[in-house]
C-alpha cells in the first residue's frame, strides 16, 4: 500500500509537466492514478500553477484566460462558437463535473477568482456577457442566458434572430442555489442569496435573500 505522502509526492511530480496539450492530459492522467476521483483530487490544483484539467474535459476555445491553480473537473466543457468573445477564468476558481460554458455571437464570460460553481451548470454568452464575481458559489444545475430568440409570428422560431436586454453581472459573495435561471439584463447584487428553483428576470439588491418564479425579494440578510 502506498502511503499518502508517497501518492501527493507522485501527484505533485507529475502535475509539473500537466496542461492541455497532448503529453499535458498523459501526465495529469498519470497524477491521477492515486488521487480520489471527483471532487476528491482538487488538491491537484494546488500541485501546479497551471491548475488542474480534467483529461475528460472539453477544451475548444482560441480565447481562453486561465488563472493560477484552478480545477476543471470531468466532462467540463468550455466551447467557442462562431464570432465567440474570450473566457477569462480566475484564481482558484472550480468547476465541476459536466458543466457548459460558451462564447458566440460576440458573448464572453469572466469568472472571478475562489468562485465555485457546481455540476451540470449552463453559461451560454450570446450577444451579451456574463461576468460572474468572486467568492460566488453557484449550486448545481444553474443556468445563465444572456440573450433571448425572437418569436414575431409567421416564421419559424429557430430561424429568428437573437436579442438581449444586457450583460449578465453577478458580483462578489453571491450564493446561487440549485436550479436558479438567471435572464439576460440582470445584476445580482454583492452578498445575495436566491433560493433553489428560482428565475431571476430582475435585478436583485445586495444583501437581499430573494426566491421564487419571478424571484422576489424575501427579506435583507442583514
Amino acid at each position: 500500500m502506498i502511503s499518502h505522502k508517497l501518492r501527493r509526492l507522485w501527484a505533485k511530480f507529475w502535475m509539473y509537466f500537466s496542461g492541455l496539450g497532448f503529453f499535458g492530459r498523459i501526465a495529469t492522467r498519470i497524477a491521477m492514478l492515486f488521487a480520489p476521483p471527483h471532487s476528491g483530487c482538487r488538491y491537484l490544483a494546488r500541485a501546479n500553477s497551471k491548475g488542474y484539467i480534467s483529461p475528460r474535459a472539453t477544451v475548444y476555445h482560441a480565447n481562453l484566460k486561465l488563472g493560477a491553480h484552478i480545477f476543471i473537473g470531468d466532462r467540463v466543457t468550455i466551447f467557442q462558437d462562431k464570432n465567440g468573445g474570450e473566457v477569462e477564468i480566475g484564481e482558484r476558481v472550480h468547476l465541476y463535473g459536466d458543466t457548459f460554458i460558451q462564447t458566440g455571437a460576440g458573448g464572453s464570460i469572466k469568472i472571478g477568482a475562489d468562485t465555485h460553481i457546481q455540476s451540470w451548470c449552463q453559461f451560454s454568452a450570446y450577444k451579451g456577457n456574463i461576468i460572474v464575481g468572486s467568492y460566488v458559489q453557484i449550486a448545481p444545475r444553474c443556468s445563465f442566458y444572456p440573450y433571448a430568440h425572437d418569436f414575431a409570428p409567421g416564421e419559424l422560431i429557430m430561424k429568428q434572430g437573437l436579442k438581449t436586454k444586457g450583460n449578465i453581472i453577478i458580483e462578489d459573495d453571491v450564493w446561487l442555489g440549485c436550479g436558479v435561471i438567471v435572464l439576460d439584463g440582470i445584476r445580482i447584487g454583492k452578498g445575495a442569496v436566491v433560493g433553489a428553483g428560482s428565475v431571476v428576470t430582475h435585478d436583485i439588491p445586495a444583501g437581499s435573500i430573494a426566491a421564487g418564479i419571478p424571484a422576489r425579494i424575501i427579506k435583507m440578510r442583514s
